[in-house]
């Protein structure tokens, strides 16, 4: 690890301040990312800016309902948070299939969210790589490929976002709020990242300087009714081949005693977003329109006992659980008249 000057921020404005000064300079907080990349000579700063100790801690709701989160709200916390587990089910079960227990509780909700991408030739000084030293080369392309790009790759990176956190925020439609030296602006997560394109280093639209302060989840229709799965080589410690969020509504209303309908979510119908199939968590439509399909699967009544489902990445998915209980599309017709 290279020497590096250490300065622990007293607010916002000043963190910016600095950083903004120094082209070397970088923000540290939970430091589960980029003290990794310091020991293998991948980032060599100058100076380290420590954010861990400014009041960006908290999770409140708004008056509009929307909820902020901090920038340095530790991902167990988050996790955990009695409103983020009842409102956004899919975001407490992305942050739980991330990591291990041990780097939850160090990693900060910003710091996920910029995290950089583990392919074996970026962390490889010895490699090239056009992430980390533009126009050297691309060393994965003709290598091992088997965590990389299958959707958004470039001719000169094929390395993809890490982050499951970033996935289940973009289904929810989160936004990032950012404090730079001109002042406050608010991003839409969606746009927060990059493709490759022919500037691999640049991740994300964030300019030097720039410091994530929270992130907003809207109140969302769906949001309360929404899952998480994620396939990997292993089920503890492991980092994504693909990921899918699939957000459900149940509807009673015009449908026959003891019966209900299953519709996805608005007009995004069966959504997927991808954690390691990308660079950046894109969404794929997989319809153009919403479909509705009914079961005879009877309804919980006051009287009778509600089944507890498992939040867990291992539980079985609410789709396939319905389609299984003798689900039959609507026709659009038909769709009219409920």
């Amino acid at each position: 690890m290279m020497p590096f000057e250490f300065l622990r921020a007293e607010d916002v404005a000043g963190a910016v301040a600095v950083v903004a000064e120094h082209p070397d300079a970088v923000y540290l907080a939970g430091g589960t990312n980029l003290v990794d990349r310091m020991k293998l000579g991948v980032a060599t700063p100058n100076l380290v800016v420590d954010i861990s100790h400014l009041p960006l801690h908290q999770i409140v709701e708004l008056p509009d309902g929307t909820v902020r989160i901090g920038a340095v709200v530790r991902n167990s916390d988050l996790a955990a948070n009695l409103l983020i587990r009842q409102r956004y089910p899919v975001l407490s079960q992305a942050l739980l299939a991330g990591a291990s227990g041990q780097l939850r509780n160090l990693a900060t909700t910003a710091g996920n969210l910029l995290q950089r991408t583990r392919c074996v030739y970026f962390q490889d000084v010895s490699m090239p790589c056009n992430k980390r030293v533009p126009g050297s080369g691309c060393s994965a392309r003709e290598g091992y490929t088997r965590y990389h790009a299958i959707l958004g790759a470039s001719a000169g990176c094929v390395a993809v976002h890490p982050s499951d956190m970033a996935v289940a925020m973009a289904a929810l439609d989160a936004s990032v709020v950012v404090t730079g030296r001109t002042g406050e602006r608010s991003i839409r997560l969606t746009d927060l990242h990059r493709l490759p394109g022919d500037a691999a280093h640049q991740d994300t639209v964030l300019t030097h300087g720039e410091l994530i302060t929270a992130v907003d989840l809207p109140r969302l229709s769906f949001s309360q009714h929404s899952a998480y799965r994620k396939v990997r080589d292993r089920a503890s410690y492991a980092f994504a081949l693909i990921s899918v969020r699939l957000p459900w509504n149940w509807a009673t209303a015009g449908t026959p005693r003891g019966s209900r309908r299953f519709e996805t979510s608005g007009s995004r119908s069966v959504e997927l977003l991808t954690s390691l199939g990308a660079p950046l968590p894109p969404r794929t439509s997989c319809a153009a329109r919403p479909r509705v399909w009914r079961t005879s699967a009877r309804l919980p009544t006051s009287s009778s006992p509600r089944r507890r489902h498992s939040t867990t990445t291992h539980s079985r998915s609410p789709w396939s659980a319905t389609r299984s209980r003798h689900c039959s599309p609507i026709s659009p017709d038909a769709r009219s008249k409920l």
